[in-house]
C-alpha cells in the first residue's frame, strides 16, 4: 500500500461506520459517533501530513483542533457565541466540561472544507497567477459556509441523540427545535476565524489543489449526500434534512459539477501549481 492510498482506506472505513449508524441504537450508536470522529480527525490530518507536510497539519491541529476546544470551552463556560448548553456524559471523557472529541470534529471537516473552497475558487488556467485580496476574502468566505453549513445537519442529529442540550433554544430555525438561531451565528463566526488563520499559518502549500485532494472531495461529498439521506429516511428528521441540503449545497453542488466537468473535458484541468504560488479566486 502506498502513501496515496491511505487516505482512501481511511474513508472507505469511515463510510462503512457511518452506514452501520443509522441501523444501531443506544450505547452502540454513541460508541459508533465517536469512532467516527477520530476516524475523521485521522482522515484529516494524515491527509494534510501526508501530502502537504508537517507544517499544515501543524496548522491544521492548531487553529481547527486548538481553537476548537478553546470557542467550544470559552462556549460552555459563558454561553458565547454559540448560547448555553451542556454536554452530556455520552461522548466519552470531558476537560473543562468539552468531550475531548469535539474539537476533533471540527478538524475533520474543516480541511475537506477548506479544500473545497480552494478548487472551485481556482481558475482552470494552466499558468498560476499573483495572489489578489479579494479572491482570498472569497476563498474564506466559501470554506466558511462549507464548514458551518454542516452544522445544520450535525446539530439537529446530535441534540436528537441527547449528546448535548441548550438551556435556552430561542429562537430557533423553523423546524428544528431545541437548538437555537445563536448555535449556527456561532459556527460562522469561529469558522471564519478559521479558515482566515489556516492559510498564513499552514503556507502557501494549501492555497493549490490537484489529483492528491480527491479523497477530501469525495469526503465532503459523501457528507452531504449521506447527510441528506440519513435524515431524510433513517433518522428520521426531515426538516435538518432540507436545512442541510440548503446550506451545504452552496459547497458542495458546485464542486460535484465542477469535479464532473473536469472529468468529461481533461484538457480543462488546471496545471498543478508551483509550491509558494497563490492562484486568484
Amino acid at each position: 500500500m502506498t502513501r496515496r492510498h491511505v487516505p482512501w482506506l481511511l474513508l472507505a472505513l469511515l463510510v462503512l461506520i457511518q452506514i452501520c449508524y443509522p441501523l444501531s441504537t443506544g450505547a452502540t450508536r454513541a460508541r459508533l459517533t465517536v469512532a467516527t470522529v477520530v476516524l475523521g480527525y485521522l482522515l484529516a490530518v494524515g491527509h494534510a501530513l501526508l501530502t502537504r507536510g508537517p507544517r499544515t497539519a501543524a496548522a491544521l491541529v492548531a487553529v481547527a483542533t486548538g481553537g476548537g476546544f478553546a470557542i467550544e470551552a470559552l462556549g460552555v463556560a459563558t454561553g458565547f457565541p454559540f448560547g448555553s448548553y451542556d454536554y452530556s456524559g455520552e461522548l466519552g471523557p470531558k476537560l473543562a466540561g468539552v468531550p475531548l472529541i469535539i474539537p476533533l470534529a471540527w478538524t475533520w471537516m474543516a480541511w475537506p472544507a477548506w479544500l473545497a473552497a480552494v478548487r472551485l475558487t481556482t481558475p482552470a488556467a494552466r499558468t498560476p497567477a499573483v495572489r489578489t485580496p479579494a479572491g482570498h476574502v472569497g476563498r474564506v468566505a466559501l470554506a466558511t459556509v462549507g464548514l458551518a453549513g454542516w452544522d445544520l445537519f450535525l446539530d439537529p442529529q446530535m441534540v436528537a441523540e441527547g449528546y448535548w442540550v441548550w438551556r435556552d433554544a430561542t429562537p430557533a430555525l423553523p423546524g428544528l427545535p431545541g437548538i437555537p438561531v445563536s448555535n449556527y451565528l456561532g459556527w460562522l463566526l469561529f469558522a471564519v476565524l478559521l479558515m482566515s488563520a489556516l492559510r498564513p499559518l499552514a503556507g502557501p502549500a494549501v492555497a493549490v489543489t490537484g489529483s492528491r485532494d480527491a479523497p477530501m472531495f469525495a469526503l465532503y461529498l459523501w457528507t452531504y449526500f449521506s447527510s441528506v439521506l440519513a435524515h431524510a429516511v433513517f433518522l428520521r428528521l426531515p426538516a435538518s434534512a432540507l436545512w442541510g441540503a440548503a446550506g451545504m449545497a452552496v459547497v458542495a453542488v458546485p464542486l460535484a459539477v465542477t469535479l464532473l466537468r473536469a472529468r468529461r473535458r481533461p484538457a480543462d484541468r488546471p496545471a498543478p501549481a508551483r509550491t509558494g504560488v497563490d492562484t486568484p479566486a
